[in-house]
């Protein structure tokens, strides 16, 4: 097993945690539930508004799921050259959700709208240390 491969289920492990908060406890302020949105608490649960909260954020976690499948299989069946570009592949997509999401969450904390307050740093910093752990591992697959 090389670094990559290791890298890729590392992050699906993470991930993985992370739909199963979604599905089972999406209402968790940890592992990346919705929940740190204080808004949700104005929302009536049994009404349409809930439904679409519930919609989308199974929807999220359907594709990741997608997101994976694809990456598992790319670990066992993938030459080293497809997994190295499907590292690159994700880092890439990482930049984009921090690119797009993150302002939205900033904006959203600094308005009171978050709750722990901070979480926009924590989730950064989670951010963070999935594309130092991409790069980390690319530098290393290189260096061997």
């Amino acid at each position: 097993m090389n670094i990559l491969q290791v890298a890729i289920i590392v992050f699906c492990f993470l991930e993985g945690l992370n739909i199963l908060v979604l599905y089972t406890k999406p209402m968790m302020k940890k592992g990346n539930g919705i929940g740190v949105f204080k808004v949700l608490n104005e929302v009536d649960q049994k009404g349409y508004m809930f439904a679409l909260i519930k919609y989308l954020t199974n929807w999220v976690a359907n594709v990741k799921v997608i997101f994976i499948a694809l990456a598992i299989t790319i670990v066992i069946f993938g030459s080293e050259t497809t997994q190295f570009y499907a590292v690159i592949a994700l880092i890439l997509s990482i930049l984009l959700f921090y690119a797009t999401l993150f302002p939205i969450l900033k904006k959203l904390d600094d308005a009171n709208m978050l709750t722990p307050k901070g979480y926009s740093k924590t989730l950064a910093y989670t951010i963070l240390s999935f594309l130092m752990m991409f790069v980390t591992a690319i530098i290393l697959f290189m260096a061997l």
